[in-house]
C-alpha cells in the first residue's frame, strides 16, 4: 500500500472545512494507495481564499493537495493547461502547480 506524498498534512489542511469534533478519513484506493478525503471541497475554498487576494499559506495548502488531485484523476477530467486558461487566478495557481508536478513526476 503506498501513501501519497503529503498526506498527513493534508489531512490537517482539510480538516478546516469540517466542525471542530469531524475528522476526515483516508480511504483506499483498487490499486491500493492512500489518498486523503475532502481534498476537492477544500481546494475550491482555498482558491476562494486565493482570489481574495491571501497568499503565504494557501499557496502552501494549494500546493500539497496536488499529489492527491493527481492520483484521484482531477487533471485527467480537466488537464492542468485548463485550468491555467482563463481569468480566475486561483485555478490558474492550482493548474500551475499540477503541470510543474507532472512534468516532474510523468
Amino acid at each position: 500500500m503506498s501513501k501519497i506524498d503529503g498526506s498527513d498534512a493534508l489531512a490537517m489542511i482539510n480538516s478546516k472545512i469540517v466542525q471542530d469534533d469531524q475528522t476526515l478519513p483516508q480511504v483506499k484506493l483498487k490499486d491500493g494507495s492512500q489518498v486523503q478525503t475532502g481534498t476537492v471541497a477544500t481546494m475550491l475554498y482555498n482558491i476562494q481564499r486565493y482570489n481574495k487576494g491571501e497568499r503565504g499559506a494557501v499557496e502552501t495548502e494549494l500546493s500539497t493537495a496536488i499529489p492527491t488531485l493527481v492520483k484521484v484523476g482531477l487533471f485527467d477530467l480537466f488537464t492542468a493547461e485548463e485550468w491555467i486558461q482563463g481569468n480566475n487566478p486561483g485555478r490558474r495557481f492550482v493548474g500551475l502547480k499540477a503541470q510543474a508536478f507532472l512534468q516532474k513526476n510523468g
